[in-house]
């Protein structure tokens, strides 16, 4: 029998990370021309501050509270074969789970020999696992520390 994540687990998608070659131009896109908000001061992600500081990510909202993430990557070669290599300008899809379903998640993708980017790792902000799908794009599972669905 296969062990799988019941449907209706993963609750939404958190955020969306895309690989951006030119900061500026994508943050100008996203925030001027497609009128996203960009998270400033506090509403920045906690693990994500010191980057944003360095200017090397960007972060905006949706209108329905998706996060899109921007990570400078601007010598990101073209598609590669070995799926440990950025092949995309897309960064990862994240979906959030309930905490308490988390470690059930880790053990479906362990005993479906999914491969495993990293993880699980714990941050101030909750937990999560990144691993590959069939055609080498990750995907993560992730939760907040105290969320309440």
């Amino acid at each position: 029998m296969t062990l799988t994540i019941p449907s209706g687990y993963l609750k939404k998608v958190h955020h969306i990370a895309f690989n951006v070659k030119d900061m500026e131009t994508s943050k100008h896109f996203y925030g001027h021309i497609l009128g996203l908000v960009e998270l400033t001061g506090d509403r920045i992600p906690e693990t994500l501050k010191d980057l944003v500081q360095a200017g090397k990510v960007a972060n905006f909202v949706t209108p329905d509270g998706t996060v899109i993430d921007l990570f400078w990557e601007p010598d990101l070669s073209p598609p590669h074969d070995d799926p440990t290599q950025g092949f995309t300008r897309t960064n990862h899809l994240a979906f959030d789970i309930d905490p308490q379903d988390f470690d059930r998640a880790v053990e479906v993708l362990k005993s479906n020999n999914i491969p495993i980017d990293h993880g699980p790792v714990t941050r101030p902000t909750g937990r999560g696992i990144y691993f590959y799908d069939p055609d080498g794009f990750i995907l993560e599972i992730r939760c907040d520390r105290d969320a309440k669905y």
